[in-house]
């Protein structure tokens, strides 16, 4: 009787889809979050071939063959790199990328950590960290006695200093694209490190060669759609259910031959 096992699959497919969909629905208002999509994929076939038979055997193999299918198994958990909608927040600071690249910061283990998260500040030195301290690099130094931040479509970063009419470039913001940006590992607090899946990081200034442009003052709102992640929810839930019935109606054949 594979038909219990078939079922066990079945629901722990769903359930882990479940978990997907809930985590997209927790992160609908987190910056920068890119949602996920699970991919189902059937089992190996057993191929069941034509019984012995002394009197009518022609072949070992049915025409038409006959295959017994032993369940489903999630088999990826990709995430969708589209771009979030941009929402204006006024503070000098917040920048979002329109288009295609990444923020690239310092890792405390030194290693580079990449990021959609704009919201960046400064720290005690003027440098410009994200919310969690970490420097963006190549590093950006702010002077204290700025009255005024622009940070334009190509990253560049001008200040005017108290007493000056003029702008003054006090550094460069540079993006990070990858060949496979799906492919970057997710370590948390909004961070990607590169990983075999993605590619080799390529540098360049926002706005040229492909890179997205920098906007001051908003930040990129996550991509999750509440609607189509419900609906997924709900599908889920009910491929659940389904599923766990045919456990309970192959529980009922064998009662019989158990009692």
């Amino acid at each position: 009787m594979q038909a219990l096992k078939i079922g066990a699959s079945g629901m722990i497919a769903q359930q882990r889809k479940t978990a997907v969909v809930a985590n997209n629905l927790a992160n609908m208002n987190t910056t920068g979050f890119h949602r996920r999509r699970t991919e189902l994929q059937d089992l190996i076939y057993d191929q069941i071939k034509r019984p012995d038979n002394k009197h009518s055997k022609v072949g070992n193999d049915v025409p038409n063959g006959v295959q017994s299918g032993f369940g489903v198994a999630l088999v990826e958990n990709y995430r969708i790199a589209e771009q979030g909608s941009l929402r204006e927040t006024g503070n000098a600071f917040d920048i979002a990328i329109q288009g295609s690249g990444y923020f690239q910061v310092q890792l405390p283990d030194g290693t580079a950590g990449y990021t959609r998260d704009g919201t960046f500040q400064l720290d005690s030195s003027g440098a410009l960290v994200t919310t969690e301290g970490y420097l963006v690099q190549p590093s950006i130094s702010i002077p204290a006695n700025a009255v005024d931040i622009v940070i334009n479509a190509n990253g560049e970063i001008q200040a005017k200093m108290d007493g000056q009419a003029g702008l003054s470039t006090v550094g460069q913001l540079t993006t990070v694209t990858f060949p496979n940006e799906a492919g970057l590992k997710p370590e948390g607090l909004n961070l990607f490190t590169e990983a075999p899946a993605s590619g080799a990081p390529t540098s360049g200034i926002p706005g040229q060669g492909g890179f997205g442009v920098t906007l001051q003052g908003m930040v990129e709102s996550s991509n999750v759609n509440p609607v189509e992640e419900l609906a997924a929810m709900i599908a889920a839930q009910r491929a659940y259910e389904l599923n766990s019935k045919v456990i309970q109606t192959a529980d009922q054949m064998m009662a019989p031959l158990n009692g």
